[in-house]
């Protein structure tokens, strides 16, 4: 059995970026730029726009205005890197209170129906 925070790793952080890519790219950024704004490879935010990597999660319409508020502040230079950070772990465990990662661990490793393993371990990843 995979802890919380390995789903968060593989499924939920890929789809952040996936959104967040998509909406800086939205603004008009290049791909190099989303790459040096993320801290992530050229090649890496072209997957994400494309979907190959990082489509794991369909957020609700709460998580994706926070997901473009984020792209503004991110275009606008209002973020350093440790605010990015804050933002994206705010972003988590925002997401973690919304039940998605109990779905995504359930299914991924066949977790018992009645398991809460996720929504009550620590909010901290």
């Amino acid at each position: 059995m995979r802890p919380p925070c390995e789903i968060v790793v593989w499924y939920v952080i890929p789809s952040i970026r996936s959104e967040l890519a998509k909406e800086l790219l939205n603004l008009g950024m290049k791909q190099k730029e989303i790459s040096e704004l993320l801290d992530i490879t050229q090649p890496a935010v072209s997957q994400y726009i494309s979907d190959k990597r990082g489509h794991g999660i369909k957020f609700n319409n709460e998580i994706k205005i926070l997901i473009k508020e984020f792209a503004v502040d991110l275009k606008e230079g209002k973020l350093n890197q440790s605010s990015i950070i804050s933002r994206i772990c705010d972003l988590c465990r925002k997401i973690k209170t919304e039940d998605v990662l109990c779905q995504l661990h359930k299914e991924k490793d066949n977790i018992p129906i009645n398991c809460d393993a996720c929504m009550s371990s620590n909010t901290e990843h």
